[in-house]
């Protein structure tokens, strides 16, 4: 089977790219996912706050994944769920797997739109007792909003990021009583305004500084042990369910067997401000590039890499010259040092288009009030900003200082300047 774009992935990211693909007059437009039904993780995010940046309008996460999956099938794309790409023949021909067989798809481009995942307790090395009730967020939203699961008694989340608090939330829905979010932080991660709603609305502390060391029960979960990081004290605390969050990695298994470049920093496939990848006519974007923003973040991405795809589809390829988002011209790294931990887009090619929404996201390990970034190329100084550092929290970086890059063998280094 031909397509013209293949888009792996029906999230926010690969939905908008879809819908804008075929706006745009791209042909044959296939996304292959392997959920039952398209729409990403927003279908089991019971709660609102979706759509403001991409569709000016607050939705819940399932109205917002079904405005997606309609809007791309009445766009004219063809959606494949239940279909798991397993491999790749060659470039851009992919081996799709789904309950029908096994069938290869040949595409003039492909957007890898595959988002991320929490890590889970194995991941963390968390040791002790392998119990039932131990869980990440996604598990548990969808038994509580998908399968219509309770969950009654004790629950301890790890974490205080902004994914922390929605697990709180959809515990309390499924009637267990929240008895702490733990993060190995000073602090929490979030909004001041969650964290006062947790303690006031819902009576559930935030224990800073502090760490899950064991986990305790044979057939079911009884109980953890909870570190204090600054005095090293351990109390044990019963609980019946525990909820790993946050703490995320991009789901780059098909951009590594496609043989695209992977960022050390992000983890996920090293891209261009075009969001495309080492591999020619090869795209990604969303959360596998910049693991986790939001959902509408996620779909600007998809609208973004769309263009790009649709004009490499169209521009006429002169011999010796590469199309648009094809990376076969020179490119530039860009990197970050300590305590920045990656930055997304990671490259510049020539010439450079502005990422999408016209700048850079970076995340950092410390919490930081007021910090200036400075990005230097060589002894040359090419911007400087000031920024509010907090660790699992994004961090924008415009990108007016690209016309200022010079293409050479000397990457892009984005730093924390001290103060003075």
């Amino acid at each position: 089977m031909n397509a013209d774009v293949l888009v792996v992935g029906a999230g926010p990211a690969g939905l908008a790219a879809a819908i804008e693909l075929r706006r745009l007059g791209a042909g044959r437009i296939l996304v292959a996912d392997r959920e039952r039904e398209a729409g990403g993780i927003p279908r089991h995010s019971a709660h609102t706050g979706y759509g403001l940046r991409d569709l000016r309008r607050v939705m819940t996460g399932p109205a917002y994944a079904r405005h997606y999956a309609q809007a791309a099938a009445l766009a004219g794309a063809e959606i494949r769920s239940g279909s798991t790409v397993t491999g790749w023949a060659q470039d851009r021909v992919a081996i799709l797997t789904s309950p029908d067989g096994i069938e290869t798809i040949a595409a003039r481009a492909v957007l890898l739109a595959t988002g991320c995942r929490e890590r889970p307790r194995t991941a963390r090395l968390v040791p002790g007792d392998r119990p039932s009730g131990v869980m990440t967020t996604g598990e548990l939203q969808q038994r509580v909003y998908l399968a219509g699961q309770r969950l009654p008694g004790r629950a301890l989340v790890v974490g205080a990021e902004h994914v922390s608090f929605s697990a709180m939330v959809t515990l309390a829905h499924a009637g267990a009583d929240v008895v702490a979010l733990v993060t190995e932080r000073p602090r929490q991660q979030s909004y001041a305004a969650f964290a006062l709603g947790a303690a006031l609305r819902w009576r559930v502390p935030v224990w800073t500084s502090a760490a899950v060391r064991l986990v305790l029960g044979r057939d079911r979960l009884t109980a953890v042990d909870v570190a204090d990081l600054r005095t090293g004290a351990v109390r044990r605390v019963a609980c019946d369910t525990l909820v790993f969050t946050g703490d995320w990695i991009p789901d780059h298994e098909q951009a590594r067997l496609a043989g695209a470049a992977i960022d050390p920093g992000t983890r996920g496939p090293a891209v261009d401000t075009a969001l495309a990848t080492s591999v020619p006519a090869v795209f990604a974007a969303g959360n596998l590039v910049h693991a986790a923003e939001t959902a509408d973040v996620a779909a600007l991405d998809g609208l973004h890499a769309a263009r790009h795809i649709a004009a490499a589809l169209a521009g006429p390829s002169e011999r010796g010259r590469p199309r648009s988002g094809e990376r076969a011209g020179a490119t530039v790294p860009i990197t970050v040092a300590a305590p920045l931990a990656w930055i997304s887009p990671n490259a510049i090619r020539d010439p450079a288009p502005p990422p999408p929404r016209g700048r850079f996201l970076l995340r950092s390990e410390v919490f930081r009030r007021r910090a200036w970034l400075e990005v230097r190329q060589g002894d040359r100084l090419l911007a400087r900003a000031r920024a509010r550092l907090i660790p699992g929290r994004p961090v924008h970086l415009n990108a007016g200082w690209l016309a200022g890059v010079q293409v050479s063998d000397t990457p892009v280094l984005v730093t924390v300047a001290d103060d003075g």
